[in-house]
Parts: C-alpha cells; structure tokens; sequence
C-alpha cells in the first residue's frame, strides 16, 4: 500500500531570508537618509540613533561644522571651536563625547587640542600630550577614552610614519600608557562606546605598508589577536565591548596603487569573521560608530566624496543554519538545502611552529593539534620537539623520549601514538597521555614514512619504508599489542590519508620507482583499490574522518618539486580544491577533516617552514538547480 508522504510530498519551510550561523553572519547593511555634509575623515561619535560627524574634508574645502543623526534624519549641531580640518579621532556618546587631535588647514598641521561635546557645544580642554592625526579612538563618555597611535606627518603615505604612543583620558587629564606592539596610523578602534580602559584597534598602515595586525587592551598591556582577513586602512569601525565589534570598507594595496573595499567583518574577541558587504566600495568615512549588532556608516569616499548613510544591523533573534536543512526561500523565489560548502573553502594563515621543521606528521583536529618529533636544520637534525596548537598559536611541551624522524602519529593532542622511525628504520613506539610519553608494545616491522589512521588504542599504521625498500605492510593497534593484518595492495611509502582504524584511505606516495597517484580504502578487513589521485605526489599530508571523507594537501612532485594542490575524497572521487598559500612537501603535518584541517612545517623554498594554514569549509546556503 503506498505511503500518504508518497502520494501527497512533504513540507518544505518557507522562509524570507537563508538561515545564518550567528546573529552578525545574519546582519546585513541598509540606507537612509543621506547626509547633508559629503565630508571625509571627519571626527565622529555616538550610537547608530545618536550620532555626531564634525568636521572634515569635502573635496573643495575643510569645514568646521557638526551634523547630528537621530535615527532616521539628520539635523544641525554645534561646531567646532578650533580651525577646520580633519582626521580627528572621537569618541563617547552624542550628549558627552569629544574629538581629540587631528589635522588643521591653517598652519597645514597636526595638533593635539581636544574639545568635549555636551549635546549643544564643543568646548576646548586639555591637549593630548601628544600631537597626532588619524590615530584610532575609544571611551564611554567625554570623561573616559583612549587615543591609539596615529601620525604626526601632514603628507601622504609612503611618506606618513605611523607611532605607536597610546593615552588615556580619565576627564581631566591625558596620561600615557602601555604603547601598541604595531605602529601605524589610519587605524580603527572598535566603536566609540567601549568602557576605557579595555580596548581593540585593527588594521592601519605605517610608511606605506598596510596591515591587519589586531590588538586588545586588558588595562595594563596589548597582546595580538587574530588579524582581519582583509588587510587595509582608512577604514570604519564600530563596537561597544571587546567581544563584538564591525570594520568595513577601507583601502588595501592593489600593485602600485590601492583598491577600496565594500566587505564587513565581525570581531568576536579573537576571529574575524566575514560578513554581509556595504552596498559599495568607500574609505575615510564621515561618520562610523555604534556597536558590533548596530552601526552607522556614513559620508566618505568611494571614491567621489558622498554623504550616503547605511545603518549595519544584525538582529538578535534569526535563523540559525542547520546543516542538511532544506527550505524555500521566498525573496529569492528558489528552493535551497544548506550543505558543508568545500568548493568555496580556503586556507588561512594560522600561528607559527616555534621550531621549524619537517619529516613529520600531526595529530589531533584543526583546535587541538599536536606535532611531534620531525627534522631540523642543526646535527643531530632529528627532533624530540613536540609542539600543540590550540586554534591560534603552538606551545612547547613534553619532548617525546626519543627524537625521530618520518615516524607515524595517531590519536588526539592529548592522547598520541608516535611509532616508528625512518632514515634510519626503527620499530620503537611511544604512547602520549596528555602530561607524559610511555614507551610501550614496538611494531613488528621496522620502517618510517608511512600512512596511518585512528587513535591511540586502535591505530592502524600501513606501508612504509625500511631501511632499503619501500613495503606494503599493514599492522592495527588495540591499545596494547601490534597485529599484521591484510596487506596493502601497492608497495608504497610517504603516502597521505587518514581515517580510523576501520574504516580509512591511503593515497599518492612513492613505490620505490618514483612518485604514483594510486588510492586505497580499508574496510577493517581488506584494501580496495579506488580513484586515483588527480596529482601525482609524494611525501604530502592529510587527514580525514573515514574512507569517504579526506582532504590530502601539498607534496613533492618529481623533479622534485613542492606543490601546494589540495584534494578532497568523498568515496567516490578525488576533487581538486583551493591550493595552500605555501607550497610545501617532505612530510609536513596534517590534522582534522575534509571541512576543517591544518597544514604546519615541511619544506617550503628556501627551506625548512614553521608556518601554519587552516583549512575551513562553512556550512553555506546553495540554490537547488535542476539537473
């Protein structure tokens, strides 16, 4: 009898927007009413309802007047008692804020004056200690900020030299603190509404050279975060607290010129994520200020000056992405699922090794690695080192008992299997609880170079070399004994994959002849020859969940020669994905899946690397199509 689902279908939601997977990945920009003044760099402060722009340049002349937002209009304020200008770093909210600093047409230069604003006026207080423009700022109110490098130069870049002076303002005084690690100027402190004494500058650029360097202000000192994706200056900023903040639009080098950008990012206290874009391309905004859920972008260039208003909102009650989800969005008429999105994955730079090194393989998943044991540039070359990554940076640990090279890992940062040796052969295996490395149970067969899978009680360690020839053995772990099981098919050594202990892939390598591209699964039981690799390689890295899910990357390809092409297996096929940003090969190390993995150390020209790259795929939102 049929089913009714059969007969009748099933419900597909209907929704007006893709689902999002935070509240700021499901922000998005908006206009409003444009603003009366096309200024840029002007000084700038208040909410995203309340917000105050004096100041700045329009293209013919500086000016000294003030225009108020409050929320959907914009009317006049009180102007500035000092001489017209620009670059003015301000912050506070719209009764009680101030601009500090900044540049004067008269005299053509920079000052320090500072001028509180209490709603109606600008009055003039006490001056910086330290003259400067296009420094970043921060505070609550008129009474608590802090001003962040900037520059004391008047021409314009290469020639402007970036400082790295920061000051903090308690209401009547100005006192020098902790100085950021990078100078620069033309950078953005998040917001103008963060309480002093924490802040979070971004961006900037010195002499020239534009970076995405980020740092926090904890009260006593700066300490780096993670960088935006997209290096620039000249760019806006917002945020309330320094766990949530926006930088858009800017500049960013382009050959010998610049490019002006139109993307968003969202800070979470240490990532920058990309989010939804300005609606075009504008730098040396007007107006910028707000929080990291709701901002105001206003005036700027792009590169004609121009008063458009956007107002950056993300809605505290959304959709959240479910992966597998299907639904019909009713805006964009189309049926849509949410799938893991590999095609559109990239690598992104991660946190130096502390030793640079290579002839060895990773453990763990793309937040909680480990790297052990491997070759270095000074005798005896072989390494006991043993590093772990915690998603940003590598710490020095435990050193392994014996330094070794082309030995196999398995298992967690905090439950490793190191086993092996190559060059020469070794059968010696060491088992890592997290605080200390036990010798335990050796292989049966000597040899280094191999390909494994699993954990540190069920472990799988196949192929490999001796110390004359590479060799198809295969031998599982139980956590306390070594078993050879069925063979590989193909007699192969620094080959790439991973899985578990039954259920995995091994791929690429070389089979004493020369460099093959050849693929096999396990099932627990026996070894199935598969689809070939798409490039030929060897001595590369990679790991993956199962036999269906892996991601290989980088190698050595003859004469030789390091390569950086990365490839995804989904049990039916290997797919050529966004190469490494480093080509680099001799046994560099590798951990996660084919969504999120990590690729440190190798051999990368000129030698030996310490670098690291993280491999992300999001879950994304694709149109179905008929096919």
């Amino acid at each position: 009898m049929a089913k009714y689902s059969d007969i009748k279908g099933f419900t597909v939601q209907t929704v007006s927007s893709d689902p999002a997977a935070t509240q700021f990945a499901a922000g998005s920009w908006a206009s409003d009413a444009p603003a009366p003044q096309t200024t840029q760099s002007a000084g700038s402060f208040g909410t995203s309802t309340a917000a105050v722009s004096t100041g700045g340049y329009n293209g013919t002349a500086y000016i000294q007047t003030t225009i108020e937002y409050n929320g959907s209009s914009w009317s006049s304020g009180g102007s500035m008692n000092r001489p017209a200008g620009q670059s003015f770093p301000g912050f506070g909210t719209e009764p009680s804020g101030g601009i500090a600093g900044g540049y004067k047409t008269s005299g053509n230069a920079v000052v320090n004056n500072f001028e509180s604003y209490n709603g109606t006026a600008f009055t003039e207080s006490t001056d910086l200690n330290t003259a400067r423009q296009q420094a970043g700022a921060t505070g609550a109110s008129a009474t608590a900020g802090i001003v962040v490098g900037g520059t004391s130069g008047v021409g314009s870049p290469p020639d402007t030299t970036g400082n790295n002076n920061v000051e903090i303002w308690n209401g009547s005084s100005w006192t020098e603190i902790s100085e950021i690690n990078t100078a620069r100027f033309a950078l953005r402190a998040l917001g103008s509404t963060c309480p002093a004494p924490t802040a979070v500058v971004a961006g900037g650029e010195n002499s020239g050279t534009k970076t995405g360097v980020t740092e926090k202000y904890d009260g006593s000192s700066w300490s780096e975060s993670g960088d935006l994706n997209t290096v620039r200056s000249q760019h806006g900023g917002a945020g309330s607290v320094a766990t949530s903040g926006i930088c858009f639009g800017g500049e960013g080098p382009a050959g010998g010129g610049y490019t002006v950008y139109a993307n968003t990012e969202h800070f979470d206290g240490s990532t920058w994520t990309e989010v939804s874009d300005l609606s075009g391309v504008r730098m040396s905004f007007g107006t910028m200020t707000g929080t990291g859920s709701a901002a105001i972008a206003a005036q700027g260039r792009a590169p004609g000056f121009t008063g458009l208003t956007e107002i950056w909102s993300a809605p505290s009650t959304f959709q959240k992405t479910n992966e597998g989800q299907l639904y019909f969005n009713s805006t964009a008429n189309a049926f849509k699922e949410t799938i893991t999105d590999l095609p559109g994955a990239t690598w992104a730079s991660g946190g130096n090794l502390n030793t640079a090194r290579d002839a060895s393989q990773g453990g763990g998943i793309q937040t909680a690695a480990a790297y052990v044991g491997g070759a270095v540039a000074n005798p005896p070359y072989q390494t006991d080192a043993h590093e772990q990554y915690n998603g940003s940076s590598w710490t020095e640990t435990t050193e392994v008992n014996t330094a070794r090279r082309y030995a196999v890992t398995t298992g967690l940062y905090n439950s490793l299997l190191f086993s092996g040796q190559g060059a020469p052969a070794g059968n010696q295996v060491e088992s890592w609880n997290g605080s200390s490395w036990t010798e335990v149970n050796e292989i049966n067969t000597s040899r280094g170079y191999g390909g494994r899978a699993g954990t540190q009680t069920a472990s799988l360690f196949a192929s490999g070399y001796t110390t004359t020839t590479g060799v198809n053995n295969n031998e599982s772990w139980d956590g306390t004994n070594w078993t050879e099981v069925a063979e590989v098919n193909t007699i192969k050594y620094a080959c790439a994959g991973g899985g578990t202990q039954t259920s995995a892939i091994e791929a690429g390598g070389h089979n004493n002849s020369g460099y093959i591209d050849n693929a096999e699964t396990w099932n627990g039981t026996s070894w199935t020859e598969v689809a070939d690799l798409n490039q030929t390689r060897g001595y590369f890295a990679g790991d993956g969940t199962n036999d269906v899910d892996c991601l290989v990357f980088g190698g050595n390809t003859p004469p030789p020669a390091n390569v950086g092409v990365t490839e995804h297996w989904n049990g039916t096929a290997w797919t050529e994905l966004a190469d490494l940003s480093v080509a680099r090969g001799n046994g560099m190390g590798g951990a996660g899946s084919g969504a999120t993995n990590l690729c440190f150390g190798g051999t990368a020209d000129p030698g030996r690397s310490a670098s690291t790259e993280e491999w992300t795929a999001d879950v994304a939102n694709k149109t179905i199509t008929a096919s």
